[in-house]
Order: structure tokens, then sequence, then C-alpha cells
């Protein structure tokens, strides 16, 4: 399965990997655009990873089209596709998993037991497999981005993992392949989490520090839409997923994830901190 021996020929020339689940998007997209801007050359990996998903959750209706991606990535001029087996990524006998203590057990981990380590444990494999200089993330998964730069740090990873922006629809709605579920209903319902997180940074940009104010805020406008069913939302470090009461100068990340009909999304604005990671631009 390993891509390294391979890519080690290629002395001198950068390595950017894209890990994705396929079902590419605009999000994805960018992430390619933005590696092969920065890499000599890039890796797409396509794998829609079982340790991730919980009972009940929808792995086996996961959107795949390894045949349409593919070809998109062939437009894009991608050096290599790597689309592993179920198999080959966790052959018989697999045991070992990779872990990212107090981290995982946050927001989406509080919600998805289990989801992180599946995550992590993917994410160590496919750069381990492929050894780039470059790993590729998007800011809609921003804990994922968290909790993997805290894995490669603690693990020793020579890879420099770049997290870049949510890329958006026109609507405000963060592109995700779990749009796909959506009905017409659902996805015109579905623009009420882009809107009350700006909301939310609205206030925050007029002095707002309270936490509870802004959550409120958030939920109000949520819960007015009759579609939509919060999981959770949250108020957190943006560095080290501390829940906060009290906002002072240091970035936060105010997150959400949200059902409409059985399709659960999610979404992010960081506060205090440059548009960089709130503006169009990437995601996944």
């Amino acid at each position: 399965m390993s891509l390294a021996r391979k890519l080690r020929r290629e002395e001198n020339r950068t390595i950017g990997l894209v890990p994705t689940m396929g079902a590419l998007h605009e999000g994805h997209l960018s992430l390619i655009h933005e590696a092969k801007a920065l890499c000599d050359i890039v890796v797409v990996s396509i794998f829609v990873n079982p340790t991730q998903f919980g009972p009940g959750e929808d792995f086996a209706s996961y959107p795949r089209d390894l045949t349409a991606d593919a070809g998109t990535l062939a437009e894009y001029n991608v050096d290599y596709v790597f689309a592993p087996t179920v198999e080959e990524v966790y052959p018989q006998g697999f045991s070992t998993y990779v872990t990212v203590e107090r981290l995982s057990g946050e927001l989406e981990g509080a919600s998805r037991p289990g989801h992180f380590r599946g995550v992590t444990t993917v994410v160590a494999i496919l750069l381990n497999a492929v050894r780039p200089n470059f790993a590729f993330f998007g800011q809609k998964d921003a804990q994922q981005s968290i909790i993997i730069k805290q894995m490669v740090r603690d693990l020793a990873f020579d890879t420099e993992i770049v997290v870049l922006p949510i890329v958006r629809e026109e609507s405000g709605l963060a592109m995700s392949s779990r749009n796909a579920y959506l009905d017409s209903a659902q996805r015109q319902a579905a623009t009420v989490l882009h809107r009350a997180l700006s909301q939310a940074r609205a206030a925050y940009d007029e002095g707002e520090r309270n936490a509870t104010g802004l959550l409120d805020l958030v939920r109000a406008t949520i819960e007015a839409q009759p579609l939509a069913r919060i999981d959770y939302v949250g108020i957190n470090d943006a560095v080290t997923l501390e829940s906060l009461e009290k906002l002072d100068d240091r970035p936060v990340l105010l997150s959400l994830a949200v059902f409409f009909g059985k399709t659960r999304l999610i979404d992010n604005v960081v506060l205090g901190q440059t548009k960089k990671l709130d503006a169009a631009g990437a995601g996944g």
C-alpha cells in the first residue's frame, strides 16, 4: 500500500497530500489548488474510512463515485490518486489505533464517541504511506485539524499540516459531501447555520464577550428554523479546545452541529483573529 518507497525517488521535490473521502466538491478542489501551488508533487487520497463512523451513522450510504472523482482529479493534473481498499488499510489482524487524549472527547468527540480515534488512526496510516512534506485540511472540520496537529507534534511526523478556509455556497452553506443528502427545503433551511454564526461574529465585533450571550444568540436563530434540530453549539479556545465562559483576546472557536432531517451538518467561525479562516476559500 505504501507510496513512500516510490516517492522517495523524487529527491528534492516537495510532496503534498490531500486526504479525502471522495465525493469531491469545490472545498476539496481548493485544497488541491493550494497543494499544487505549494508542492511539486500532489497526492490525493480517496478512502471512506469505516473506523470513524459510529453505529447507525452513514458509512454504508456515504456518497461514493470513484470514477467521477478520478475524472475530476485528472482535470486538475494530480500526480497520484491513492484509493486503497479497506483491506489494504486495515488488514486482517489489525489492532493498533491512535488516540489523542482530551481533545478527542470535546464537541464532535462527545457527540460521536470513537470518531476521532478512527480519524487519527487513518491519518497516521496515510502519513506513513505517503510521507508528505505537507498535508492539507479544511477549516470546516476545525476540531479535526486541531487534533491532527496535536498528533503530528506528539508522534514527530515530519509533515506540516496546512489548514485552509471554509468554502461556502452562494447561500453561505458550508460545502460538504453530506449536502447531497438534503432535499430542497432542507438545503434552504440549512443556510441558517451561516446566518447564526455571522450574527454571533457581528455581536463579538461589537464587543460582546460573554460566551453565554453568544451561544444564546446562535441557538435562538437556529431554533427559529423549524427544520433544524441542534446537536451542540460550543465556544472553545481555538487551540486547546478549553470550554470558555468569558472571552478575552485569544482566538476562540464557535462551532455547531445541527440536524436537518437525518442529515447532520457542522460549521464554525473563529472569533478574535484575522478573517483568514472565516473567508470563502477552501475547505473539506
